[in-house]
């Protein structure tokens, strides 16, 4: 049988396809948004390549892979009568992982996380009243908990709809978990909720820069306007992946939602910074905690402004991620950690290297070219 996946060509879904590639013999669809299949195997490709070779991946492309053209925020997902009658057919499971993660317009967020969301559950309700889907994975994000200070959240209290939004993104992406389940009743349903996503503890490439940057620009600070007792919940992208394909594959689940996240175990601004500067800077980071203020409404007027240089970029990305830096506030993942029977690796443990890369990159990947099969040639 065949699970269905979306987000296939962004950096977490990537990883999930590759887990699922990997770990499984069954076959995966991908709904990927391409003019022609030509075009969504060079995308599929520039997603992957940071998992596999390219002889690797285009074995799996020609034995093992689906691809349906297609558009989340179009009806029926914009797929062809062919694809739709192939997916009823095939499909025994659901990964929806495509997300708009632009924190700043509520349109795009809407359109990819709320709409999108409910025109997948759409076409699951189909499949699953032809025969029995085995289950329904939907990945969301613990920015659905809303603003958060110095505390540990739950999975079931994270929701609290009279809460303020961190940003559209949590707004829809908690939108989202509602239409799901109350679109999918009857329908086994898992929730996975990632915190931070930054990097891998395997290889320290990676094609996910906006993060880094803020780092980058804490290993250079002498002085940081941040309490170093704050903790900041982040993951590495291999453990999100293992854990939902693991999950998703399972039987019975003993939870409907799962924080993959760092927990208790998050390090603070110190442990983060010391070991970012003694591996670029050799020096200790002093922090001054009551220069948050000033820091910030600086931040805002940078942001506002008509200035273009790196300063105001970094500003900009301090402003967009100001809740996740300010919130000292961490997710409970016992629940994973029970039932996975292992925890994520700690960012300081492998910090150094990812920035390491981004950095000696200049905050770009070096993506390899699309080459015609069987040849040395390159395809435009």
């Amino acid at each position: 049988m065949t699970t269905f996946l979306t987000g296939a060509t962004g950096f977490l879904g990537s990883y999930i396809a590759a887990e699922l590639l990997s770990n499984s013999k069954e076959r995966i669809a991908l709904l990927v948004r391409s003019r022609t299949i030509e075009e969504a195997e060079k995308r599929l490709w520039r997603s992957l390549q940071l998992h596999m070779n390219f002889q690797t991946y285009w074995d799996h492309r020609t034995q093992r892979i689906d691809i349906h053209l297609g558009d989340l925020t179009e009806p029926g997902l914009g797929l062809n009568k062919a694809s739709q009658e192939r997916l009823l057919e095939s499909t025994d499971s659901v990964i929806h992982a495509a997300a708009s993660l632009n924190r700043k317009s509520e349109e795009s967020c809407a359109n990819v996380n709320v709409k999108g969301s409910l025109e997948v559950a759409l076409l699951a309700k189909k499949i699953h009243d032809l025969k029995p889907l085995r289950r329904y994975s939907l990945v969301s994000t613990v920015a659905v908990s809303g603003i958060r200070e110095n505390e540990t959240v739950q999975e079931d209290t994270a929701i609290r709809w009279n809460r303020p939004d961190l940003d559209p993104y949590g707004r829809t992406k908690k939108m989202s978990e509602y239409l799901s389940q109350r679109v999918l009743e009857g329908i086994p349903l898992t929730i996975f909720r990632p915190s931070a996503i930054i990097g891998d503890t395997r290889f320290p490439q990676t094609t996910q820069f906006d993060m880094l940057r803020a780092f980058a620009w804490m290993a250079k600070m002498s002085v940081l306007p941040l309490d170093p007792s704050w903790r900041m919940d982040i993951v590495p992208a291999d453990f999100v992946g293992k854990a939902v394909v693991r999950i998703h594959k399972s039987d019975h689940p003993r939870h409907p939602i799962y924080h993959l996240s760092a927990g208790l175990a998050s390090p603070n601004y110190r442990e983060i910074s010391d070991c970012l500067t003694s591996e670029f800077h050799k020096r200790r980071t002093h922090f001054s905690p009551g220069l948050c203020g000033i820091f910030m409404k600086s931040c805002d007027w940078l942001s506002n402004s008509r200035l273009k240089s790196g300063l105001v970029r970094t500003a900009r990305l301090v402003n967009v991620f100001r809740p996740h830096l300010l919130g000292n506030t961490v997710f409970d993942n016992s629940r994973i950690v029970e039932e996975l029977e292992e925890r994520p690796a700690s960012f300081v443990s492998y910090a150094p290297g990812v920035l390491r890369f981004a950095l000696d990159h200049q905050f770009s990947y070096p993506f390899l070219p699309f080459c015609q099969p069987g040849t040395q040639k390159e395809v435009a």
